[in-house]
């Protein structure tokens, strides 16, 4: 039933229009209104508490109500309210924050640019790919593969990069000279009876071919997030990384590693880098850079890279890219401060201490008859959901099983997001034991509801 009235749920139909939503359910829906959060839940407009179980969108890392982010943010704004980073001027926090990411960096990663948002650090990866090759007189190289199920964000060329076709569907996406290799997904990839190790060679086998089918002359990077998260919350198989990166050195291709969701401990390392042994040429990140209170995204890149960009932008007189509030003093100041307390809390010997527990439920889970594989790493995992788990056959996308599971979770006090027919857990980073039980025993309960909706509807009927 349409909300009536000058509720908060009517206004927002009225004036405000919403990402990764049917907006035509949505005039007939409305919205859930949050209007506070304590910890690791948030509250609606009636008071109903519910565990954010997806951490927002994978970046509330530190849960809600941080005292000392907002204090850091009070302060930085009382300082220096906005300043920028054009023509040799800078902030002494940005500064700070610089100097700081570089020090955490993994491999071979020497400076940073600052922006807004995971969208916009994949958007300057890309233009910075390109204005490389220019500088070193390859102006052919200039072509970029990412993966299907991958995800990279919703600009034009981040959109394009991102391998989910709804983000691509009658946005005239994705724009040339971007293609998509196999998805690393082995539970639905793999063919009977290939390990994961022979299915991790197929994956570089293919994409050699791609290379090789395309000239390697003219491809110039590779786009990975260490594990893929909205595309799924996929976990790449046993020795896929290595022999990505054999062939990504074979051929020249540089390496982007896009951590905006798997950054700062979520994968039981400070990078999913680290925990799957990459060595990028570029590596983006934002959400857990400042727990998701202020937008900011950084772009680190190796010594390789500024150099060439320093000998072309001298050739052309200006570095032609900048915007109004990338490095902006207040955002930086609040992920400094953030970055302060994953290390004095020791945030990632937390995550560890129970990445073990969160691991195991999942698993647990795993032996649900509604769900047909069970995977997670760090503290990210999803639950995929099938119509016949033993043959691996799908629910049918309109039956929208997936969603139902969610909006059980949602009815029991739980936030988690239906990905199609995966259900993906993120919660924040500072969860305790308890909480995570808590926040296991209401998907079993969720799904067991599920379950007797789908039996109800009779949706495993041939």
């Amino acid at each position: 039933m349409t909300p009536l009235g000058n509720s908060a749920q009517a206004r927002d139909i009225a004036y405000h229009v919403h990402g990764y939503t049917n907006l035509k359910a949505h005039e007939d829906k409305g919205p859930l209104v949050i209007t506070k959060g304590a910890g690791i839940r948030v509250f609606d407009d009636t008071g109903k508490s519910y565990i954010e179980g997806l951490s927002g969108l994978w970046c509330v890392s530190l849960g809600f109500g941080e005292q000392r982010l907002i204090d850091a943010a009070t302060t930085a704004m009382s300082k220096l309210a906005y300043y920028h980073g054009f023509n040799h001027r800078s902030a002494d926090v940005v500064i700070d924050l610089a100097e700081k990411l570089v020090s955490i960096a993994p491999g071979r990663l020497s400076k940073v640019l600052f922006a807004n948002s995971g969208s916009e650090a994949t958007d300057l990866a890309v233009k910075l790919i390109w204005y490389y090759h220019n500088a070193i007189g390859k102006p052919e190289k200039k072509k970029i593969i990412s993966r299907i199920r991958g995800y990279h964000g919703v600009t034009v060329a981040s959109a394009s990069l991102t391998g989910l076709p709804h983000l691509h569907g009658d946005f005239d996406l994705p724009i040339d000279r971007i293609m998509h290799t196999t998805s690393p997904h082995y539970y639905r990839e793999g063919h009977p009876g290939e390990s994961e190790e022979e299915f991790a060679t197929r994956c570089a086998d293919d994409l050699e071919k791609m290379i090789l089918d395309e000239g390697p002359d003219t491809v110039a990077a590779m786009f990975c997030e260490p594990v893929m998260g909205a595309g799924g919350v996929i976990i790449p198989p046993k020795t896929y990384y290595p022999k990505i990166q054999a062939v990504l050195k074979k051929y020249d291709v540089l390496l982007v590693a896009d951590e905006v969701i798997n950054g700062f401990g979520r994968t039981g390392n400070m990078w999913g880098s680290e925990t799957f042994d990459l060595d990028p040429d570029f590596l983006s990140c934002a959400k857990q850079l400042s727990s998701a209170y202020l937008p900011i995204s950084a772009l680190m890149i190796s010594d390789k890279i500024y150099q060439a960009m320093v000998s072309e932008s001298e050739k052309l007189g200006v570095f032609g890219h900048g915007s109004t509030y990338g490095g902006h003093p207040v955002a930086a100041a609040v992920a400094l401060e953030t970055l302060k307390i994953y290390e004095e809390r020791d945030i990632i010997g937390h995550v560890r201490s129970v990445m073990g527990q969160f691991s195991d439920r999942m698993q647990k889970l795993g032996e649900h008859p509604l769900v047909g594989n069970a995977r997670s790493c760090g503290l990210m995992g999803a639950l995929e959901l099938m119509k016949d788990k033993d043959g691996k056959v799908p629910f049918d996308a309109s039956q929208k099983v997936g969603p139902a599971a969610e909006a059980r979770c949602l009815e029991n006090g739980l936030i988690v997001r239906a990905i199609g027919d995966n259900l993906a857990f993120c919660p924040p980073l500072i969860t305790n034991s308890a909480e995570l039980d808590e926040i296991f025993d209401i998907a079993e309960k969720s799904l067991d509801e599920a379950e007797a909706w789908v039996n109800d509807n009779g949706l495993r009927a041939a």
